[in-house]
């Protein structure tokens, strides 16, 4: 059944169910060998394949626009003066260099009350009502290894590993700052980046650090109303200038390149913050083809997915996935709509 142009800013259009034995909760072994769907937007067509050959279905001298953030170990464990445990994740860098957090248990802990990481490390719950803490130490980030936890998603049901300080970083993460990976992403190794470059395609990188805000469902029934959350970005000029060509294929790895690349097509501006909300009927500016995963409903990642492949075709892909039993979410399998 088609949709109609209303139905694509109904929240129940971006609707479907999904067995928990497909959430992805571990990486596969090696990460170009997860699968690939293909979307072909012009003729309608899915297929399916492994990520390793994805040079099969890329514009020929593609742009690879990646997003080079790297997640930090954004989950602490602390404890209180009474030795009661707190776990504090860390959301949103704030100016004045204090933190805005999720706290738990929020109730249980005063306003000026002191919370101890160890190792020297700890810190003052500033103001309660808006989640701000204040680090005795500068540059907090710069500590975190010593005292966080990879901060997987939620709908990763076991404690993080060792391992996954590893599994969870894309292979040119380089700029700390997100509590998220940008997961579409992590199916490249170095080995299948230097084949694509021999191969005649070309990687150019930005960044975006992504925040708690992309977990966050769309509620309103008409997505339109939906606040989007805001996230900072940086590209360099010359990487922009060097794509803002009509015969370039430019190929977004991620929502998150996808993002930066059409807010920076319509600002201009080239370091800032976004909060850029694409759905139907968003003309794309830049981007030519993307690469994805699958992501959960009624989010904002899968309405930006069915904005650019188109909304029928995007949801018939959905449930063939679910019918081939694909693997869900950041550990998952990928997409790329050409």
């Amino acid at each position: 059944m088609n949709s109609t142009p209303s139905d694509l800013f109904k929240l129940k259009s971006y609707f479907y169910q999904l067995q928990d034995e497909l959430i992805a909760q571990q990486p596969v072994a090696r990460r170009d060998k997860a699968r690939l769907m293909v979307l072909d937007r012009r003729q309608k067509t899915i297929h399916h394949d492994t990520f390793d050959h994805l040079n099969d279905y890329l514009p020929k001298d593609s742009y690879l626009v990646v997003n080079n953030s790297k997640v930090i170990p954004a989950r602490l464990l602390g404890h209180r003066s009474s030795g009661g445990v707190v776990e504090v994740f860390l959301l949103n860098p704030l100016e004045d260099g204090s933190f805005e957090v999720l706290l738990r248990p929020l109730k249980k802990i005063r306003e000026g009350e002191t919370i101890d990481f160890g190792r020297g490390i700890s810190a003052v719950l500033e103001n309660k009502e808006k989640r701000i803490v204040r680090f005795n130490k500068k540059n907090i980030v710069r500590h975190l290894k010593e005292i966080g936890h990879i901060p997987l998603p939620p709908y990763i049901k076991r404690p993080d590993t060792a391992r996954d300080q590893i599994d969870y970083q894309t292979v040119y993460a380089q700029q700390p700052g997100s509590v998220a990976s940008p997961t579409a992403g992590l199916h490249f190794t170095k080995g299948l980046i230097k084949k694509l470059k021999n191969q005649g395609h070309h990687f150019l990188e930005l960044t975006l650090h992504i925040n708690y805000g992309t977990f966050k469902p769309v509620e309103c029934a008409d997505i339109r109303r939906h606040p989007m959350h805001t996230e900072h970005y940086s590209i360099k000029p010359e990487v922009y200038k060097s794509i803002v060509n009509p015969v370039s294929n430019i190929v977004a790895v991620g929502t998150t390149s996808c993002r930066v690349l059409e807010a920076v097509a319509k600002t201009k501006i080239y370091t800032g913050s976004t909060n850029i909300f694409i759905y139907p009927g968003h003309k794309f500016q830049m981007v030519d083809a993307l690469i994805t995963n699958f992501h959960l409903p009624h989010s904002t990642l899968l309405m930006l997915v069915c904005a650019f492949g188109g909304h029928d075709l995007v949801m018939k892909a959905y449930k063939e996935a679910i019918k081939k039993k694909y693997r869900f979410y950041s550990y998952g399998d990928a997409m790329l709509i050409i």
